[in-house]
């Protein structure tokens, strides 16, 4: 295992950092860039933007955004939100993308998956996921931010998207989303069951023991942080000491001055 990977999660409205609970109730928090450029001077391995009303409108506004950071931050940037065909990442990639999350649009037409690891390498898909618990060991994909059911059975659609050349998974428990309570480990632990590709654990991060959880337990490769980071209750620095003090292998930084 290469490492755990620590990766703040940016969720954009227009031109704000966003944050809610359950992807609902949101609150501006401020200049995005602001918040990317702190993160990665603490050591971030990668950064997450999404735009959490794209697919709601049609569209995907973090292009300006994705360019301004790209300028200033030099670690892998994931861009999700409202993109739906090649034509969408590989403008995003131009503007200083490094890979580009899709949900809803996977979704509605799964060969779009295939259609971008063809173009730009699997590694460039990440799928992202919204998941809801359904049942015991069962769970629903939402789409729209969480709103929207799909019937689609969460490790069903990991397989189905693993084959058809999703290269990583962004996986949200939308139950866990901002509750600071800790990650749906079971959901995790099912899902890099099912697939050979990482697996991003995003959504409910409060303490450090929560992530050593997910990691040891859930066996994630990567965990994603929004509420911890932007409110100031935890250092990147803080979260890679804790988690290496407990056994957790983390990923080597090099870029931070």
């Amino acid at each position: 295992m290469a490492g755990v990977r620590l990766i703040p999660r940016l969720d954009i409205k227009g031109p704000n950092l966003i944050k809610g609970i359950h992807l609902e109730g949101l609150r501006v928090l401020g200049d995005p860039q602001v918040f990317a450029q702190r993160y990665y001077e603490q050591g971030a391995d990668e950064l997450i933007y999404m735009d959490i009303v794209a697919s709601l409108y049609g569209r995907n506004s973090l292009r300006d955004i994705v360019s301004r950071t790209a300028q200033d931050v030099f670690i892998p940037l994931t861009v999700g939100g409202g993109v739906r065909s090649v034509d969408d990442v590989r403008e995003l990639l131009r503007a200083g993308a490094d890979k580009i999350a899709a949900n809803t649009a996977a979704v509605r037409r799964p060969e779009m998956i295939t259609e971008v690891a063809h173009a730009f390498g699997s590694q460039c898909m990440v799928l992202s996921i919204e998941a809801k618990r359904s049942g015991p060991g069962k769970w629903e994909v939402f789409t729209d931010n969480g709103r929207e059911h799909t019937g689609l059975d969460v490790v069903e659609w990991v397989r189905k998207a693993t084959d058809l050349g999703a290269g990583e998974i962004l996986l949200t428990s939308v139950d866990q989303e901002g509750t600071r309570k800790g990650f749906d480990v079971e959901l995790v632990q099912a899902v890099t069951a099912a697939t050979s590709i990482p697996v991003i654990a995003s959504g409910g991060m409060g303490s450090i023991d929560h992530l050593v959880e997910v990691c040891t337990t859930g066996q994630a490769d990567a965990v994603a942080i929004a509420d911890a980071l932007h409110y100031n209750r935890l250092t990147l620095d803080e979260i890679r000491a804790g988690a290496l003090s407990m056994g957790v292998s983390m990923r080597t930084v090099s870029h931070a001055d």
